[in-house]
């Protein structure tokens, strides 16, 4: 039975992890669950998985569950490095990140560290520090849980690294795919959160709507693969049936279909190499008649040129572009900026910021540090 931590456990990703968890009971054991703010739902986990380590971001939120819990089991952790805590702490074989954002880079270098298996959703992780989290794990040490990500992992295993010519990641296009440009700059955050397809966070599902979760996935590739940015391509999928491919030398392309469920990325990465069981929808192709794509917009989803720009300088960018887009996104969210804006404040900060070719971990915090305060300043 291997032990596993869920990091972030209280939303989307980790619900479904815990469904995983759950399902193959006989496979796993929870020993640690973490969530940022939602101490009464991870109360709730905390009392079907009895985990041995809590840990819950919010100092003061963290009072009330120890209360809960007064005299019991769990050991908690709280306060901003409560998730690096944990992982080095417990004695587990795999950590889920499935944070959003900065916060999950240090867990995740302890993870690697350590020797742990780290499941993989937090990309921020790789879009910040990619040459250094690479650098530390050893082979399929880190097995991608995104959809996108994972569908390419699987299709690799049809050939050889040197004999990739390019990887296709695909897009829903998000809740804007078809909407006029021209009236991009009034769509309001109830609008940008009803993604067509998947039940994510807010903060994920405004990168979908701005197509930044793409440029996101495009660095997180070029690090995870071993890939430059001219062997990525995106491509719009409305149905999000086919998650990625990857096209070989020999013209070959290999794609991983399935209904949209993120359970079986989870899973795979859980059980990897070994797939089990796993109840789903079916999967039927005369009922779904036809798959459709197109080219993504680059001038209306700026977004997608700052990732591969990221891509192919490296250094500091990742970190700026990352930080820079958390605070807009949020400042968004408050009705502070509009839709349009976004894409474009970052793509400011990044244009402005300190280029470090070959950062250390210190450079790429300063960097994430700096972006913030320079994103705070643009919307004075």
């Amino acid at each position: 039975m291997k032990k596993i931590v869920v990091l972030g456990s209280t939303g989307s990703i980790g619900k479904n992890t815990l469904e995983v968890a759950r399902n193959l009971k006989d496979k796993f054991q929870v020993v640690g669950l973490s969530s940022n703010s939602r101490w009464e739902l991870l109360a709730e986990q905390v009392e079907e998985f009895k985990p041995r380590y809590v840990a819950l971001c919010d100092g003061e939120l963290a009072k009330k569950l120890q209360q809960r819990f007064q005299g019991t089991h769990p050991e908690m952790l709280a306060g901003n490095n409560c998730l690096q805590e944990m992982v080095l702490n417990c004695n587990a074989d795999i950590v889920v990140s499935a944070v959003v954002g900065a916060v999950g880079l240090p867990a995740a270098i302890a993870a690697i560290e350590r020797g742990k298996t780290l499941a993989l959703a937090n990309k921020e992780s790789l879009v910040m520090a990619g040459h250094i989290v690479m650098s530390l794990a050893k082979k399929d040490q880190i097995l991608p849980v995104d959809s996108e990500h994972s569908a390419i992992f699987q299709s690799l295993r049809s050939g050889k690294s040197c004999e990739v010519k390019r990887v296709i990641i695909t897009a829903s296009g998000g809740p804007f795919c078809d909407y006029p440009a021209d009236k991009l700059p009034d769509v309001k955050p109830a609008q940008a959160l009803k993604h067509p397809t998947w039940q994510m966070g807010q903060k994920i599902t405004i990168d979908s709507a701005t197509l930044m979760n793409k440029a996101l996935e495009i660095i997180e590739a070029k690090w995870l693969f071993g890939l430059t940015a001219e062997q990525i391509d995106v491509v719009i999928h409305p149905q999000s049936i086919i998650h990625s491919m990857v096209e070989f030398c020999d013209g070959s392309v290999i794609a991983q279909m399935g209904s949209p469920d993120m359970k079986v990325p989870i899973q795979y990465a859980l059980t990897y190499p070994e797939r089990s069981p796993l109840r789903v929808k079916g999967f039927d192709l005369p009922a779904l008649g036809s798959l459709t794509f197109k080219k993504p917009d680059a001038e209306k989803f700026p977004a997608l040129r700052l990732g591969y720009q990221v891509a192919r300088e490296g250094g500091t960018t990742g970190a700026t572009l990352n930080a820079a887009n958390e605070v807009a996104v949020q400042a968004f969210l408050d009705g502070q900026i509009k839709f349009t804006e976004i894409a474009m404040y970052v793509e400011k900060v990044i244009s402005h910021h300190h280029f470090i070719k070959n950062p250390c971990l210190e450079d790429i915090l300063a960097a994430d540090a700096w972006a913030r305060q320079e994103m705070k300043k643009c919307l004075i």
